[in-house]
Order: C-alpha cells, then structure tokens, then sequence
C-alpha cells in the first residue's frame, strides 16, 4: 500500500499512484511523474522507491 501523504512535506500522492504504476509500464518514470505534476525530490522519491508488499504480506483473498 502506497502511503497517503508523503513523509517528508505531507503533499497527497496516493492519488497519483494507480495512474503512475500503469504509465510506467510503457514509458519513462521521470516524464510519467513530471506529467503527474510531482515535482519536488521527496514526492518523486516516494513513488520511485514504493514496493508492493501487501501481495507478499497478506497471500489469502
């Protein structure tokens, strides 16, 4: 689960992040966040280096 604010200024991010995860599949991560409009460094950061773990974590639906 991708958190909702990011930890360093608070900004909103979860929004973005179903949209983020299916651009990147085609195209660059950097241009699919800059069209996002996230542009400061600890936003981009959270996005970038997000793992899906809840899969890993939870395996029974």
């Amino acid at each position: 689960m991708i958190p909702v604010r990011c930890f360093t200024c608070g900004k909103v991010i979860a929004s973005s992040w179903e949209e983020y995860k299916k651009r990147t599949a085609v195209e660059e991560p950097g241009k699919v966040l800059d069209d996002l409009g996230i542009t400061r460094y600890c936003c981009r950061r959270m996005l970038l280096t997000h793992v899906e773990l809840v899969d890993l974590f939870a395996p029974y639906q």
